[in-house]
């Protein structure tokens, strides 16, 4: 199934998750309604417990919603089976996670290259592209060296060229600058800025919002629900 509008690259409808059932159930998810259009920066702000971090989960294809409708760079997304759901993730989302999740063992390069090896691209074109990428945001001359010796900002920003490793579709950050002190952070959000200046498509996960009020948009989440006035904005 596509979508009619060739801009989005994000329609949800009446999308709920639901943890549990009967008396344990939990509702995570009440009816989400939104989109996010290619080259648009939007934060998704809500305190802890909102729903904001499972929404999160369904728009990486990490998780499934247990209703509504999911299209993704016009595919509809909902109910594909877990390796469908893989092949997604690799090869249109590029994801930033607040604790970096590199490999430890491996050199920054390698880090890098990793999600192109998954997708089969060729040695030779992995390292030239893992440069680039290193270089891009200005850490390449730390592409020998192990995660440990780096500082925070530099292992979020070797985390950003993965993320761009097999030129997603949209990058999602979850709270990417809440294990960073504030100059720290707010450099890496400027190298949030850049790139989608670069036309890159960017959804930010925040509770902060001064962090928020750096996208484009906010979408607003609370109980499980789009708040009115921040989906409008």
């Amino acid at each position: 199934m596509r979508t009619t509008d060739a801009a989005s690259i994000i329609e949800v409808a009446g999308l709920t998750k639901v943890y549990g059932a009967n008396g344990t159930a939990v509702h995570a998810l009440r009816g989400i309604d939104m989109s996010v259009a290619a080259g648009e920066f939007v934060a998704l702000i809500g305190p802890s417990g909102s729903g904001k971090s499972t929404l999160m989960a369904i728009l990486g294809c990490l998780d499934s919603p247990t209703g509504g409708s999911y299209l993704f760079d016009g595919e509809r997304v909902d109910g594909l089976s877990g390796a469908a759901l893989a092949r997604i993730r690799n090869e249109k989302i590029g994801f930033v996670f607040q604790n970096y999740n590199l490999l430890p063992k491996a050199s920054v390069a390698r880090n890098v290259e990793l999600p192109m090896l998954y997708a089969g691209v060729g040695r030779r074109e992995r390292r030239e592209r893992a440069m680039e990428l290193l270089e891009r945001v200005g850490i390449a001359e730390k592409a020998r060296q192990l995660p440990a010796v780096l500082s925070g900002g530099q292992r979020q920003r070797v985390a950003i060229a993965r993320a761009l490793a097999n030129r997603p579709k949209m990058l999602l950050a979850d709270e990417p600058t809440g294990a960073l002190d504030s100059k720290t952070g707010h450099e890496v959000l400027a190298l949030f800025q850049d790139l989608h200046a670069s036309g890159n498509t960017v959804v930010l996960v925040t509770h902060d919002p001064t962090i928020a009020a750096l996208a484009g948009r906010r979408v607003e989440i609370h109980d499980g629900r789009v708040q009115p006035a921040a989906a409008a904005a």
